[in-house]
C-alpha cells in the first residue's frame, strides 16, 4: 500500500502564509521606541497596543474558524489578509496612542484570519491520519521562520523607509500572500461519507465535555510565557545581564553590549523553535500527547526557575533562549492535533480556535502584567515566578486528559 505523501501543496502553501502572517506580527517590537520617540509616548502605551493585539487575534481564532467551516476557508483567508492590511495601512497614519491601540484589533483579527487557527486545520485536513502530528509540526515550525525573519527585516527596512512606510510595505506583502490561495485545495470527501453533523452539535458536545476543559485551561500557560518572554526579555536582559566579555566569542561576533545580546536571544529562541516543532510533531505520531505535553510544560517550569534562580550571564541567557526555543511551540503540534484526535477535523478551526483563546488571554496577561508589575516593584521577578506556576499548573492539568475520539468515549 502506497503511503500519503507528508509534503502536500496544501501544507507547504499553508506554511507560507503562516511565515508571512507571523513575521509580520513578531516584528512589532522593534517598532516600539520608534513610534514612541516620534510622538513622545511613554513605552507602555506601544505595548499596550500590541496586548490589545494579542487578545483581539484570540477571539478572532474562533469566529474565524466559524467563518471558514461557514463559507469556506480561502474566503476566510481573503477576509483575514484584507483586515490585516488595513489594520497596518491605517495604523501608519495614526498619531495619538489610542488610535495605534483600537487600530491593533484589525491587526489582531487578520493574524487570526491569516494564522495557526486557520492554517494548521487546513493541513490537519488535508493530511492523511498517520500524517497529521508531523505535518502540524512543519506548519508549525515553517511559520516559526517568521519569529527569525520577521524583526530583522523590519529593522532592515528601517535603514531605508521611514516605519510608516515599513507598515504599508508589510501590508502589501500580507496581500501578495493571497496569490498561494489556488493551492489551498481541500482534498475531496469520499462518496460515501456519512451525513455530516452541525457544527452547533459538534462544539456543544466538546464544551460538554471536561477533557475540552482541561486542553482550553492547559493552553492558557503557554500564552503567558510566550508573550511576556516576547515582550519582556529584551528589556530584562539589558537591565540585569552580567557585562559581556570584550575578548569572548560574543563580542567577536558582534555582540557587545546587553541590549544587543537580547535581540540575539529572540533570534535563539526563534531558531531553536524551528527544531522543537518539528520534534514535537514526530514525537506527536508515536506517543501520548498529552504526556508530551505534560512534559514540555514541566520543562518549561524547571527551566525557567533555574534560570531565575542563578545569576544572570550571557552564557545562562543563551542557554536558557535554546531550551526554552525548543519547547517554545512545541505544544501548537501537539495541541491542535489532540483537538483533531478527539474531536475529529471537520470543525478543527472552530474547536481549536477556542482553545487558542485561552492561549491569547494569557499572552495579553503576560505583555500587560510584565509591564505593570515593573512599574510597581522594579523588576519582573514576581512575573516570572507566576510563569513557574501556570507552567506547572498546565503540566497537571494534561494529565487526566482522555485521548480516545469523542464518540468512542461512553455516554
Amino acid at each position: 500500500m502506497t503511503k500519503a505523501p507528508i509534503f502536500t501543496p496544501v501544507l507547504i502553501a499553508g506554511s507560507i502564509i503562516l511565515m508571512l502572517s507571523f513575521g509580520v506580527r513578531a516584528s512589532f517590537g522593534v517598532f516600539q521606541i520608534p513610534v514612541a520617540a516620534e510622538f513622545g509616548w511613554a513605552r507602555a502605551e506601544f505595548s499596550l497596543a500590541i496586548a490589545i493585539q494579542n487578545l483581539a487575534w484570540g477571539i478572532g481564532a474562533p469566529i474565524f474558524g466559524a467563518i471558514s467551516e461557514r463559507i469556506g476557508d480561502r474566503r476566510a483567508i481573503i477576509i483575514g489578509a484584507l483586515l490585516y492590511a488595513a489594520g497596518m495601512v491605517l495604523s501608519s497614519v495614526a498619531v495619538t496612542p489610542g488610535q495605534h491601540q483600537m487600530l491593533e484589533v484589525l491587526v489582531g483579527f487578520g493574524i487570526a484570519g491569516t494564522g495557526f487557527g486557520i492554517i494548521l486545520a487546513m493541513v490537519g485536513r488535508a493530511a492523511a491520519p498517520e500524517n497529521r502530528s508531523m505535518t502540524l509540526g512543519i506548519a508549525t515550525a515553517v511559520g516559526s521562520v517568521g519569529q527569525v525573519i520577521g524583526a530583522p527585516a523590519a529593522e532592515f527596512l528601517m535603514r531605508f523607509f521611514t516605519w510608516q512606510t515599513v507598515f504599508v510595505i508589510f501590508a502589501a506583502v500580507i496581500l501578495a500572500s493571497l496569490m498561494l490561495l489556488p493551492f489551498l485545495r481541500a482534498p475531496a470527501k469520499p462518496a460515501t461519507a456519512a451525513p455530516e453533523e452541525a457544527m452547533g452539535t459538534v462544539l456543544m458536545r466538546a464544551l460538554r465535555d471536561p477533557t475540552y476543559t482541561l486542553i482550553f485551561l492547559g493552553f492558557f500557560s503557554c500564552g503567558y510565557q510566550l508573550g511576556f518572554i516576547t515582550a519582556h526579555f529584551p528589556a530584562f536582559i539589558t537591565e540585569v545581564c552580567g557585562p559581556i566579555d570584550p575578548g569572548g566569542m560574543l563580542a567577536g561576533l558582534g555582540v557587545s553590549t546587553t541590549s544587543a545580546l537580547g535581540a540575539v536571544a529572540i533570534a535563539v529562541i526563534g531558531l531553536s523553535n524551528i527544531v522543537g516543532s518539528i520534534l514535537s510533531g514526530w514525537l506527536g505520531k508515536s506517543y501520548s500527547k498529552k504526556y508530551l505535553l505534560a512534559g514540555i510544560y514541566t520543562l518549561r517550569t524547571l527551566i525557567s526557575a533555574a534560570f531565575i534562580l542563578t545569576p544572570v550571564t550571557p552564557a545562562t541567557v543563551l542557554l536558557f533562549s535554546a531550551g526554552m526555543g525548543v519547547l517554545w511551540l512545541a505544544t501548537v503540534p501537539l495541541t491542535s492535533g489532540l483537538v483533531a484526535q478527539i474531536y475529529g477535523v471537520r470543525y478543527m478551526g472552530t474547536l481549536y480556535g477556542l482553545v487558542f483563546f485561552s492561549h491569547q488571554v494569557g499572552s495579553f496577561l503576560g505583555v500587560w502584567l510584565g509591564g505593570r508589575m515593573y512599574d510597581l516593584t522594579g523588576d519582573y521577578t514576581m512575573v516570572w515566578w507566576v510563569g513557574v506556576g501556570v507552567g506547572a499548573f498546565s503540566a497537571i492539568v494534561h494529565l487526566p486528559v482522555r485521548e480516545k475520539p469523542l464518540g468512542a468515549l461512553p455516554a
